[in-house]
């Protein structure tokens, strides 16, 4: 009987301080029209305070997860954490999550890959899963983008937030779950998207923090070019690959860069706007948080048997789909009740 690796929970977290396009018209130079037409993004969640890191948001949307799907720390098998912004070099931001909810029997490891990393991990925690190695993987996406953003550079600092989530993956033999993927990476890409100093290339120093080299940088109209053919590609693609048409696709679960990307995404895989998955009006663009959010955001639309395709791009290039179908119907939410 073959295993499946079914999503049967999801749990997010977004801090509260809310950054919205009138505060950000006071910082630079910019409207709220501006951003708005050309990202869709009318506010995103900052994490404020000392010596907080991602983990603190990742152990909130797991902790959430445990707690809506009764599951036992303990009995969590693996845990891994999508980051592009992990608490430090090391250790991995997913050790000091699997610590933070008491996770004991866990082993813990990050994965980076930008803005798709959720989408790389959820395909490498489902093998796990479909091993028959382990019963219980969790997958955090989750990401502090306001700690490498310059808030000076009007192009890159309207568009980011913070936020995390997190889904349990468990076996499913009724056909649920993850089902096909395509999975693409282009290292042609470096210097379009990424962080100058701050790894082993580039070690931090004076001169490197003087050079403001330790923020995002990027070339918005090659990454947005390539962004919008690639990631409508491999959506349209998984749904060629498993006979999907428009008709049978529930949801598209869009990685939230831009709305103009989501919406060429939609049009090429032939479906309208109210099967699109969008909070990026909210949140802006949160990374590796970005599909889980939305997950947690809709799942009370979900429904068991729902088509999902899910679809990222990333810096390096990344990108790629991944096609599951929802192996549980709405539970009553009592936090959104």
């Amino acid at each position: 009987m073959k295993i499946t690796a079914a999503i049967t929970g999801v749990g997010a977290y977004v801090p509260d301080y809310v950054l919205t396009n009138q505060e950000l018209e006071k910082m630079v130079d910019t409207t709220d029209e501006w951003i708005t037409t050309r990202t869709g993004i009318k506010e995103r969640r900052i994490l404020k305070g000392e010596n907080q890191g991602t983990s603190v948001m990742g152990i909130k949307a797991v902790q959430q997860l445990l707690d809506k799907t009764g599951t036992r720390a303990e009995d969590i098998d693996l845990l891994i954490c999508a980051t592009t912004t992990g608490d430090m070099v090391f250790p991995a931001t997913g050790n000091i999550i699997s610590h933070g909810v008491g996770a004991i029997n866990a082993f813990s490891y990050d994965v980076q890959a930008a803005c798709s990393g959720f989408l790389f991990s959820l395909a490498t925690g489902a093998q796990f899963i479909q091993s028959g190695m382990y019963k219980k993987v969790i997958v955090v996406g989750a990401d502090k983008m306001s700690s490498i953003v310059d808030y000076t550079d009007r192009s890159n600092c309207i568009i980011f937030g913070d936020g995390a989530g997190a889904v349990l993956l468990e076996p499913s033999t009724d056909g649920y779950g993850i089902l096909d993927q395509v999975l693409r990476t282009d290292g042609k890409g470096e210097n379009y998207l990424y962080q100058k100093a701050g790894g082993s290339r580039r070690p931090p120093s004076i001169e490197t923090v003087t050079n403001r080299e330790h923020f995002i940088y990027q070339e918005g109209a090659t990454v947005f070019k390539f962004a919008v053919t690639n990631m409508a590609d491999v959506a349209a693609q998984v749904m060629e690959r498993n006979n999907l048409t428009k008709e049978d696709v529930a949801w598209l679960v869009p990685h939230q860069a831009n709305k103009r990307i989501i919406d060429a995404t939609a049009n090429r895989m032939g479906v309208g706007p109210e099967k699109v998955m969008l909070n990026i009006q909210r949140y802006g663009n949160t990374t590796n948080a970005t599909i889980p959010l939305c997950l947690s955001d809709y799942e009370q639309l979900l429904h068991k048997g729902d088509n999902l395709v899910l679809a990222a791009f990333g810096g390096g290039f990344t990108w790629g789909s991944i096609y599951l179908k929802w192996a549980y119907d709405p539970k009553p939410d009592p936090q959104h009740a």
